[in-house]
C-alpha cells in the first residue's frame, strides 16, 4: 500500500506511506516486498523501486501490522529477522544520505533487542534534515486510536484537560502520527481493495487508488501515472465544488 501527500507534479515534495513487508504482503508478493524496504542503497532490492522513493520528503513503510501477531510463530519471526537485517545493513547508509528515521506504532510485544535498534535509530538521525523515514511498526490504527483515547482520558481524570475542550485537533496529538502530514492519496497495489487497518483517521480525506501491480514492479512511472490520475479529480473535503 502506498500513501502519498501529493504537493507537486511527481515526486518532488511528496510524502508517501510504503506498505511492503507485512506478513500479508510477504505471502502475495512472494517475499520480494522485502526488497522495497532492503533497498537504501541500488545495490540490493529492486533497483527500479526504492531508489527514486529517497527523493521524497517523508516515506512510510508499513512494515508489521498489530493484528500480524496472529500469523504462525515462523512467518513472524522471519519479518522480526528482515527488520533486524533492515537495521543492521542500513541504517549507517540513512544516516550518511541525512535520513531522519521515525517509528509508530505500539511497543507493547516487540523483542526487547528489536526495541533497541529502533530506539537508537532514531536517536542516531534525530538531527538530520533530509527524507523521513517512518516505520510502522506493531502498529493498527483502531489501537493507534484506543491509546490516543486513553491518554485523552487520563489527562482528564488528572484535571489537566475538560473534556468539553477536546477537539478532532486534542484527539490526533495524541496519535503516533502527530506532525506528519495526512495522506492525499492512497495507492494500494496488488489488486486488494481495502486498507486493512492502515492510518484510518488520517485517510479520512485521502482519495484511494487501486493498483493491480504488485509492489517490485511498482516503479516510478507507475507513480506518475497515478498522481496523473489523482490531479484529474476535485477534492472538497465534504463542502461544494469549485
Amino acid at each position: 500500500m502506498l500513501l502519498c501527500s501529493v504537493t507537486s507534479v511527481l515526486t518532488q515534495n511528496i510524502s508517501l506511506s510504503l506498505w511492503t513487508a507485512t506478513a500479508a504482503g510477504r505471502r502475495k508478493e512472494g517475499c520480494l516486498a522485502w526488497k522495497a524496504t532492503a533497498a537504501a542503497s541500488k545495490a540490493r532490492g529492486n533497483a527500479s523501486g526504492p531508489p527514486w522513493i529517497w527523493g521524497s520528503v517523508i516515506s512510510r513503510f508499513f512494515s508489521f501490522s498489530s493484528e500480524n501477531w496472529k500469523r504462525p510463530p515462523r512467518e513472524v519471526e522471519y519479518l522480526m529477522g528482515l527488520l533486524r537485517r533492515f537495521i543492521r545493513r542500513d541504517l549507517a547508509e540513512l544516516h550518511q544520505n541525512n535520513i531522519k528515521v521515525r517509528v509508530i506504532g505500539s511497543e507493547e510485544g516487540v523483542p526487547p533487542d528489536l526495541l533497541t535498534m529502533f530506539r537508537d535509530a532514531v536517536a542516531l538521525t534525530s538531527g538530520n534534515t533530509g527524507l523521513q523515514l517512518i516505520i510502522a511498526f506493531n502498529y493498527g490504527a483502531r489501537d493507534e486510536i484506543v491509546r490516543a483515547a486513553k491518554r485523552l482520558a487520563q489527562r482528564v481524570e488528572s484535571g489537566e484537560l475538560e473534556a468539553e475542550s477536546i477537539t478532532q485537533d486534542t484527539l490526533a496529538e495524541h496519535f503516533d502520527t502527530v506532525g506528519i502530514p495526512d495522506p492525499d492519496l492512497l495507492i494500494r497495489t496488488s489488486g486488494e481493495q481495502r486498507i486493512s487497518n492502515f492510518l484510518l483517521w488520517q485517510c479520512a480525506y485521502a482519495e484511494f487508488l487501486f493498483v493491480d501491480n504488485f509492489w517490485p514492479d511498482f516503479t516510478r512511472q507507475t507513480l506518475e501515472s497515478a498522481i496523473a490520475s489523482y490531479q484529474q479529480r476535485e477534492r472538497r473535503f465534504g463542502g461544494l465544488a469549485g
